[in-house]
């Protein structure tokens, strides 16, 4: 059996050189504390107690456990050479599983059994390396015996990296529901709405489960070309999954089909797998698309309602609903683009369009911060310091004709990173619709620091989107 470690007898003495060490370290802060001096005196030695309770690990000194660590369905065991004291002050299963005996024998699934060794050095160094691919083995193991403050350094590492782009967001999605970890599974789900062309083109799409899938067709900030591309990659789903009628139904049925034009719509129609099977399911919805491109909103709103979230767009990245801008440098100055959009979804609204302006600023001071420049004896007051302000963003239609009647404007802006070669969506801004700017617009960015995690080789890398929400008329009676 291959065994990690080996025992050296007699060896007491290096376990209690390192308990001795640590009362020392900690009698030298105390008589710094009280010792008189104004400022304190502070010894240091924790990193040689770190060093020390490594070689305890490394050589088993003086230890009094052994744990046999078998990986399901195998032969394989791993002998680990521990201490009773160090497993039981992190973990209470350890404690009253070494209660009354020296040698335990554990068995763990395969994944979890080749990272023990990582987790049984955290139990002695409170530190460890950790991969992508052994986040799940690790908070698996933190969380059967009770380890947390890994389970929270786990589960914290695991966010970051999908705030990355970096992270296997699907496969983290299903364990995070399945462990009741809300705050994982929500970061899964963020990460997945704001990057979903780049899972929905990935091997990861393929092992989706329906309430996943659920989930995402739901949300109205999910971040795509445009409706068709969600309709394309739910009918590859479909393909690959093989669900059951109902389930594939009620998925096609979340497609907001009056977001995709007429003549798309044919060829849906025409061409579709998926609705050569299943078209009755959503017959009612198509034919409630194709009368809502066929009339003007206005006379549509008087007979429908449109406030449901069929009419709704997503963040959509076609060019007729927003424009990508990058900034380079953008702590230099100020900068300004525009750009048009359609007036809506529409068939009707096709050929109109909106001019939008916008503003940037790396460096706005908000009313309350700006300086007085003399106060009332007539003395200078010192101006505010270019750090006290903060980026600021405004976007404002040029012109306000009557085109918009009956319809306000929502404002989101992508600020997107590079990972692994690829541009990913890692933060989202939106805009109340009658507001001109998003008032925590990168409320915390350091756009001075080039490696900023803001930054795309010292260029911000934005996308604004403008979506038309149509507001309900009276109806005409029928």
């Amino acid at each position: 059996m291959p065994r990690i470690g080996y025992s050296k007898p007699g060896s007491w003495g290096s376990f209690w050189a390192v308990l001795t060490l640590v009362g020392l370290v900690t009698r030298a802060a105390q008589r710094a504390d009280v010792g008189g001096e104004a400022a304190g005196t502070s010894i240091n030695h924790s990193q040689v107690v770190l060093q020390r309770l490594q070689e305890l690990l490394r050589h088993g000194n003086a230890s009094d456990v052994v744990l046999r660590v078998q990986a399901a369905g195998t032969d394989e065991v791993r002998v680990f050479h521990a201490h009773r004291l160090l497993l039981g002050l992190h973990s209470e299963l350890f404690r009253e599983l070494l209660s009354n005996q020296s040698e335990a024998a554990l068995q763990e699934p395969r994944d979890c059994a080749a990272v023990f060794d990582k987790f049984i050095r955290y139990l002695y160094c409170g530190e460890l390396t950790v991969l992508l691919a052994q986040a799940i083995p690790l908070h698996r193991l933190a969380t059967k015996y009770g380890v947390a403050s890994l389970q929270r350094g786990v589960a914290d590492y695991m966010r970051a990296h999908l705030a990355g782009g970096v992270g296997p967001a699907v496969g983290w999605y299903h364990y995070a529901v399945g462990t009741g970890d809300e705050a994982l599974r929500e970061s899964c789900l963020q990460f997945l709405a704001w990057n979903l062309s780049a899972v929905a083109a990935s091997a990861e799409w393929g092992a989706v489960s329906p309430e996943l899938l659920w989930q995402l067709l739901q949300r109205s900030d999910l971040v795509l070309q445009d409706e068709l591309e969600l309709f394309h990659a739910l009918e590859a789903w479909l393909g690959r999954a093989r669900p059951p009628p109902a389930v594939a139904e009620r998925a096609l049925r979340a497609i907001r089909y009056p977001m995709i034009p007429p003549a798309q719509l044919f060829q849906l129609q025409a061409r579709s797998a998926a609705l050569a099977r299943h078209g009755p399911a959503v017959a009612d919805l198509l034919l409630q698309a194709y009368q809502f491109h066929a009339a003007s909103p206005l006379h549509y709103a008087k007979f429908f309602d449109v406030n449901g979230s069929a009419f709704l767009p997503r963040n959509y990245l076609a060019p007729a609903w927003g424009a990508p801008w990058v900034i380079n440098n953008p702590a230099r100055d100020d900068r300004s683009t525009s750009f048009q959009t359609q007036l809506g979804p529409s068939g009707h609204d096709a050929g109109r369009r909106v001019t939008w302006n916008v503003l940037f600023s790396p460096r706005w001071l908000p009313v309350s911060l700006r300086p007085v420049y003399a106060d009332a004896a007539g003395t200078a007051l010192p101006a505010a310091r270019p750090e006290d302000g903060r980026p600021r963003l405004v976007v404002t239609p040029a012109s306000s004709g009557g085109d918009a009647a009956g319809v306000s404007f929502q404002k989101t802006v992508l600020v997107g990173a590079r990972q692994q070669g690829r541009l990913v969506v890692r933060h989202a801004y939106s805009f109340h619709q009658s507001s001109e700017e998003a008032g925590d617009f990168l409320a915390h960015a350091d756009l001075q620091r080039r490696n900023s995690e803001y930054l795309v080789e010292n260029a911000l890398h934005l996308h604004l989107i403008v979506k038309p929400v149509y507001h309900t008329l009276i109806r005409t009676p029928k």
